[in-house]
Protein backbone atom coordinates (compact mmCIF):
# COMPACT_ATOMS: atom_id res chain seq x y z
CA UNK A 1 0.00 0.00 0.00
CA UNK A 2 1.38 3.91 -0.99
CA UNK A 3 1.99 5.49 1.82
CA UNK A 4 0.90 9.58 1.68
CA UNK A 5 2.24 12.32 3.84
CA UNK A 6 -0.03 15.18 4.27
CA UNK A 7 1.45 18.03 5.99
CA UNK A 8 -0.98 21.19 6.90
CA UNK A 9 -1.61 23.36 10.03
CA UNK A 10 -5.81 23.20 8.44
CA UNK A 11 -7.25 20.37 10.20
CA UNK A 12 -10.67 20.50 8.18
CA UNK A 13 -8.35 20.26 4.69
CA UNK A 14 -6.13 17.18 5.78
CA UNK A 15 -9.64 15.40 6.98
CA UNK A 16 -10.88 16.11 3.71
CA UNK A 17 -7.89 15.05 2.14
CA UNK A 18 -7.50 12.33 3.87
CA UNK A 19 -10.89 10.51 3.79
CA UNK A 20 -11.12 10.91 -0.10
CA UNK A 21 -7.16 9.59 -0.40
CA UNK A 22 -7.73 6.92 2.07
CA UNK A 23 -10.71 5.71 0.61
CA UNK A 24 -8.96 5.16 -2.66
CA UNK A 25 -6.34 2.45 -0.93
CA UNK A 26 -3.63 4.61 -0.46
CA UNK A 27 -2.36 4.55 3.57
CA UNK A 28 -2.44 8.85 4.56
CA UNK A 29 -0.49 10.19 7.46
CA UNK A 30 -1.43 13.90 8.48
CA UNK A 31 0.94 15.73 10.49
CA UNK A 32 0.54 19.24 11.34
CA UNK A 33 3.80 20.86 11.85
CA UNK A 34 7.31 20.65 9.95
CA UNK A 35 8.78 19.21 12.79
CA UNK A 36 6.51 16.40 13.03
CA UNK A 37 6.39 16.09 9.63
CA UNK A 38 10.53 15.85 9.28
CA UNK A 39 10.03 12.92 12.09
CA UNK A 40 7.90 10.77 10.23
CA UNK A 41 9.88 10.83 7.03
CA UNK A 42 12.94 9.78 9.35
CA UNK A 43 10.79 7.17 10.90
CA UNK A 44 9.11 5.40 8.09
CA UNK A 45 9.51 5.01 4.37
CA UNK A 46 7.07 7.48 2.18
CA UNK A 47 6.29 7.28 -1.63
CA UNK A 48 4.55 10.60 -1.62
CA UNK A 49 4.03 14.19 0.63
CA UNK A 50 1.87 16.68 0.59
CA UNK A 51 3.31 19.90 1.99
CA UNK A 52 1.74 23.64 2.57
CA UNK A 53 4.20 25.94 1.98
CA UNK A 54 2.81 28.00 5.52
CA UNK A 55 3.47 25.94 8.89
CA UNK A 56 3.41 27.13 11.77
CA UNK A 57 6.97 26.05 12.85
CA UNK A 58 8.38 26.33 9.43
CA UNK A 59 9.02 27.29 5.89
CA UNK A 60 7.17 24.99 3.38
CA UNK A 61 10.22 25.25 0.93
CA UNK A 62 12.89 24.90 4.15
CA UNK A 63 11.26 21.66 4.75
CA UNK A 64 11.08 20.42 0.92
CA UNK A 65 15.32 21.11 1.12
CA UNK A 66 15.56 18.72 4.14
CA UNK A 67 13.02 16.18 2.82
CA UNK A 68 15.47 16.06 -0.54
CA UNK A 69 18.77 16.23 1.04
CA UNK A 70 17.93 12.55 2.80
CA UNK A 71 14.76 11.32 0.35
CA UNK A 72 15.75 12.68 -3.02
CA UNK A 73 13.27 10.35 -4.83
CA UNK A 74 9.95 10.99 -2.71
CA UNK A 75 7.50 13.09 -4.86
CA UNK A 76 6.61 16.11 -3.30
CA UNK A 77 3.81 18.12 -4.26
CA UNK A 78 3.75 21.63 -2.79
CA UNK A 79 0.76 23.44 -1.78
CA UNK A 80 -0.02 27.11 -0.77
CA UNK A 81 -3.00 30.02 -1.12
CA UNK A 82 -0.84 32.45 -1.84
CA UNK A 83 1.21 31.02 -4.74
CA UNK A 84 3.45 32.89 -6.54
CA UNK A 85 5.50 32.81 -9.57
CA UNK A 86 8.93 32.77 -7.41
CA UNK A 87 7.24 30.11 -4.91
CA UNK A 88 6.48 27.69 -7.63
CA UNK A 89 9.73 28.30 -9.73
CA UNK A 90 11.80 27.65 -6.23
CA UNK A 91 9.44 24.70 -5.16
CA UNK A 92 10.27 22.91 -8.51
CA UNK A 93 14.11 23.68 -8.41
CA UNK A 94 14.48 22.40 -5.11
CA UNK A 95 13.25 19.18 -6.33
CA UNK A 96 9.21 19.62 -5.75
CA UNK A 97 7.56 17.46 -8.42
CA UNK A 98 4.71 20.00 -8.62
CA UNK A 99 2.61 22.28 -6.50
CA UNK A 100 -0.94 22.93 -6.37
CA UNK A 101 -3.13 26.31 -5.46
CA UNK A 102 -5.65 26.36 -2.94
CA UNK A 103 -8.51 25.70 -3.23
CA UNK A 104 -8.40 23.20 -4.90
CA UNK A 105 -10.77 20.39 -6.53
CA UNK A 106 -10.92 16.63 -5.51
CA UNK A 107 -10.14 15.69 -8.99
CA UNK A 108 -7.39 17.77 -9.60
CA UNK A 109 -5.03 16.80 -6.15
CA UNK A 110 -6.22 12.97 -7.05
CA UNK A 111 -4.97 13.61 -10.40
CA UNK A 112 -1.95 14.83 -9.51
CA UNK A 113 -1.36 12.39 -6.25
CA UNK A 114 -1.30 9.61 -9.12
CA UNK A 115 1.18 11.26 -11.26
CA UNK A 116 3.29 11.90 -7.99
CA UNK A 117 3.17 8.07 -7.18
CA UNK A 118 3.97 6.99 -10.39
CA UNK A 119 7.18 8.88 -10.90
CA UNK A 120 7.90 7.84 -7.59
CA UNK A 121 7.61 4.28 -8.40
CA UNK A 122 9.89 4.81 -11.85
CA UNK A 123 12.67 5.69 -9.63
CA UNK A 124 12.35 3.71 -6.92
CA UNK A 125 11.65 0.63 -8.42
CA UNK A 126 14.92 -1.19 -9.29
CA UNK A 127 15.36 -3.20 -12.44
CA UNK A 128 17.44 -6.12 -12.15
CA UNK A 129 19.57 -7.11 -15.18
CA UNK A 130 21.55 -10.17 -14.70
CA UNK A 131 24.92 -9.00 -16.44
CA UNK A 132 24.81 -6.12 -13.78
CA UNK A 133 22.96 -7.36 -10.73
CA UNK A 134 20.86 -10.17 -8.73
CA UNK A 135 17.14 -10.41 -8.86
CA UNK A 136 15.73 -9.24 -6.35
CA UNK A 137 11.84 -10.20 -5.53
CA UNK A 138 10.71 -6.66 -5.13
CA UNK A 139 12.19 -5.37 -8.61
CA UNK A 140 11.36 -4.93 -12.06
CA UNK A 141 13.47 -8.05 -13.87
CA UNK A 142 14.65 -8.00 -17.62
CA UNK A 143 14.44 -11.08 -18.66
CA UNK A 144 16.46 -13.44 -21.06
CA UNK A 145 20.22 -15.30 -21.13
CA UNK A 146 20.21 -15.22 -24.64
CA UNK A 147 23.22 -14.27 -26.85
CA UNK A 148 21.16 -11.07 -28.15
CA UNK A 149 20.35 -10.21 -24.57
CA UNK A 150 23.50 -10.04 -23.07
CA UNK A 151 24.79 -7.83 -25.81
CA UNK A 152 22.05 -5.42 -24.85
CA UNK A 153 23.18 -5.85 -20.78
CA UNK A 154 26.81 -5.02 -21.74
CA UNK A 155 25.46 -1.88 -23.99
CA UNK A 156 23.35 -0.76 -20.88
CA UNK A 157 26.36 -0.87 -18.44
CA UNK A 158 28.61 0.77 -21.40
CA UNK A 159 26.38 3.70 -21.13
CA UNK A 160 24.79 4.15 -17.98
CA UNK A 161 27.52 5.94 -16.24
CA UNK A 162 28.24 8.73 -19.22
CA UNK A 163 25.56 11.39 -19.44
CA UNK A 164 25.82 10.27 -23.45
CA UNK A 165 22.47 10.98 -25.50
CA UNK A 166 21.03 7.08 -25.55
CA UNK A 167 18.10 5.86 -28.87
CA UNK A 168 16.39 2.60 -27.41
CA UNK A 169 14.64 1.23 -30.50
CA UNK A 170 12.07 -1.65 -30.38
CA UNK A 171 9.20 -3.23 -31.20
CA UNK A 172 6.25 -2.32 -28.46
CA UNK A 173 6.38 -5.02 -25.64
CA UNK A 174 10.25 -5.13 -26.17
CA UNK A 175 11.23 -3.91 -22.98
CA UNK A 176 12.25 0.01 -23.86
CA UNK A 177 11.27 1.56 -20.77
CA UNK A 178 12.71 -0.89 -18.46
CA UNK A 179 16.14 -0.51 -20.46
CA UNK A 180 15.84 3.29 -19.87
CA UNK A 181 15.55 3.07 -16.36
CA UNK A 182 18.36 0.37 -15.72
CA UNK A 183 20.40 3.34 -17.93
CA UNK A 184 19.22 5.71 -15.51
CA UNK A 185 19.76 3.41 -12.06
CA UNK A 186 22.86 2.66 -12.73
CA UNK A 187 24.14 6.30 -13.62
CA UNK A 188 25.78 9.15 -11.13
CA UNK A 189 22.33 10.94 -11.94
CA UNK A 190 20.18 7.78 -9.59
CA UNK A 191 19.77 10.52 -6.83
CA UNK A 192 18.27 12.61 -8.80
CA UNK A 193 14.57 12.90 -10.66
CA UNK A 194 13.52 10.50 -13.58
CA UNK A 195 10.40 11.18 -15.61
CA UNK A 196 9.02 8.91 -18.62
CA UNK A 197 6.75 11.43 -21.35
CA UNK A 198 4.43 9.12 -23.81
CA UNK A 199 4.63 11.27 -26.66
CA UNK A 200 2.65 9.56 -28.87
CA UNK A 201 0.01 9.52 -25.74
CA UNK A 202 -0.25 13.32 -25.15
CA UNK A 203 -1.57 15.17 -27.77
CA UNK A 204 0.63 17.24 -30.47
CA UNK A 205 -0.68 20.62 -28.97
CA UNK A 206 0.07 20.18 -25.46
CA UNK A 207 3.34 18.12 -25.56
CA UNK A 208 5.20 21.38 -26.13
CA UNK A 209 3.66 22.83 -23.09
CA UNK A 210 4.03 19.87 -21.01
CA UNK A 211 7.83 19.41 -21.94
CA UNK A 212 8.64 23.08 -21.63
CA UNK A 213 6.20 25.08 -19.79
CA UNK A 214 4.49 28.02 -20.29
CA UNK A 215 4.24 31.97 -19.08
CA UNK A 216 0.64 33.02 -17.89
CA UNK A 217 -1.44 34.31 -21.14
CA UNK A 218 0.28 32.00 -23.07
CA UNK A 219 -2.88 30.99 -24.53
CA UNK A 220 -6.98 30.54 -23.84
CA UNK A 221 -6.92 28.77 -20.41
CA UNK A 222 -2.70 29.55 -19.43
CA UNK A 223 -3.87 31.57 -16.18
CA UNK A 224 -0.73 30.93 -14.12
CA UNK A 225 3.12 30.07 -14.91
CA UNK A 226 3.62 26.44 -15.60
CA UNK A 227 6.93 24.23 -15.24
CA UNK A 228 7.68 21.66 -17.90
CA UNK A 229 9.10 18.44 -17.38
CA UNK A 230 12.30 19.49 -18.23
CA UNK A 231 12.81 21.92 -15.79
CA UNK A 232 11.04 19.65 -13.07
CA UNK A 233 13.60 17.12 -14.46
CA UNK A 234 17.06 19.19 -14.05
CA UNK A 235 20.38 17.31 -13.05
CA UNK A 236 18.18 14.49 -13.64
CA UNK A 237 17.33 12.00 -16.54
CA UNK A 238 14.32 12.29 -19.06
CA UNK A 239 13.04 9.40 -21.21
CA UNK A 240 11.15 11.16 -24.32
CA UNK A 241 9.18 7.62 -25.10
CA UNK A 242 8.14 7.18 -28.71
CA UNK A 243 9.85 10.14 -30.07
CA UNK A 244 9.17 9.12 -33.41
CA UNK A 245 5.61 10.32 -33.31
CA UNK A 246 6.74 14.47 -31.83
CA UNK A 247 6.21 17.25 -33.79
CA UNK A 248 8.73 19.10 -36.34
CA UNK A 249 8.21 22.09 -33.61
CA UNK A 250 8.93 20.60 -30.62
CA UNK A 251 11.43 18.32 -32.56
CA UNK A 252 13.30 21.83 -32.95
CA UNK A 253 12.97 23.20 -29.01
CA UNK A 254 14.23 19.49 -28.52
CA UNK A 255 17.18 20.02 -30.71
CA UNK A 256 18.54 23.33 -28.82
CA UNK A 257 17.88 21.70 -25.69
CA UNK A 258 20.82 18.87 -26.51
CA UNK A 259 23.00 21.09 -28.27
CA UNK A 260 23.20 24.24 -25.75
CA UNK A 261 20.78 22.90 -22.66
CA UNK A 262 18.59 26.05 -22.76
CA UNK A 263 14.66 26.46 -23.74
CA UNK A 264 12.19 29.65 -23.86
CA UNK A 265 8.52 28.26 -22.12
CA UNK A 266 5.55 28.73 -24.14
CA UNK A 267 4.94 32.64 -24.46
CA UNK A 268 7.84 33.85 -22.57
CA UNK A 269 10.60 35.42 -22.83
CA UNK A 270 13.49 34.32 -19.91
CA UNK A 271 15.96 31.53 -21.40
CA UNK A 272 15.75 28.24 -18.81
CA UNK A 273 19.03 26.56 -18.42
CA UNK A 274 18.71 23.32 -17.59
CA UNK A 275 21.22 19.95 -17.25
CA UNK A 276 19.31 17.10 -17.97
CA UNK A 277 20.37 13.56 -19.51
CA UNK A 278 18.03 12.85 -22.52
CA UNK A 279 17.05 8.90 -23.20
CA UNK A 280 14.68 8.11 -26.01
CA UNK A 281 12.39 5.32 -27.68
CA UNK A 282 10.92 4.70 -30.29
CA UNK A 283 9.18 1.58 -32.44
CA UNK A 284 8.99 3.53 -35.82
CA UNK A 285 11.87 3.40 -38.47
CA UNK A 286 12.89 6.95 -38.15
CA UNK A 287 15.10 6.32 -41.16
CA UNK A 288 12.22 6.62 -43.12
CA UNK A 289 10.59 9.20 -41.27
CA UNK A 290 13.44 11.26 -42.27
CA UNK A 291 12.65 10.27 -45.97
CA UNK A 292 8.97 11.32 -45.47
CA UNK A 293 9.94 15.06 -44.48
CA UNK A 294 8.50 13.40 -40.98
CA UNK A 295 11.51 13.30 -38.57
CA UNK A 296 14.57 15.88 -37.97
CA UNK A 297 17.99 14.46 -40.13
CA UNK A 298 19.65 16.85 -37.19
CA UNK A 299 17.92 15.84 -33.97
CA UNK A 300 18.34 12.19 -35.54
CA UNK A 301 22.25 11.98 -35.18
CA UNK A 302 22.17 13.86 -32.11
CA UNK A 303 19.86 11.21 -30.66
CA UNK A 304 21.77 7.80 -31.80
CA UNK A 305 24.95 8.51 -30.80
CA UNK A 306 24.39 5.79 -28.78
CA UNK A 307 21.72 3.04 -29.63
CA UNK A 308 20.49 0.47 -27.93
CA UNK A 309 18.60 -2.24 -30.29
CA UNK A 310 15.95 -4.52 -28.81
CA UNK A 311 15.18 -7.99 -30.25
CA UNK A 312 11.66 -8.78 -30.48
CA UNK A 313 11.18 -12.28 -28.63
CA UNK A 314 10.98 -14.46 -32.08
CA UNK A 315 14.67 -13.50 -32.69
CA UNK A 316 15.44 -15.09 -29.38
CA UNK A 317 12.91 -18.26 -28.52
CA UNK A 318 15.20 -19.49 -26.14
CA UNK A 319 14.61 -17.36 -23.62
CA UNK A 320 10.37 -17.90 -23.73
CA UNK A 321 10.82 -20.64 -20.97
CA UNK A 322 12.57 -18.17 -18.50
CA UNK A 323 9.75 -15.18 -19.32
CA UNK A 324 6.63 -17.54 -19.19
CA UNK A 325 8.06 -19.30 -15.87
Amino acid sequence: MERILIVDDDLTLCHFITKALSQKGYQVIPCHSGREALDVVRGQETDLILLDNKLPDRNGLEILKEIKRDHPKVSVIIMTAFGTTGTAIEAMRLGAFDYILKPFELDEISELVAKGLEAHKLMKRAVAIPAISEYKEDSDQIIGKSKVMQEVYKLIGQVAESDVTVLIRGESGTGKELVARAIYQHSRRKDRPFLAINCAAIPETLLESELFGYERGAFTGANKRRIGKFEQCDKGTILLDEIGDMSLSTQAKILRVLQEGKFERIGGNETVKVDVRVLTSTNRKLEELIKEGKFREDIYYRLKIMSITLPPLRDHKEDIKELTT
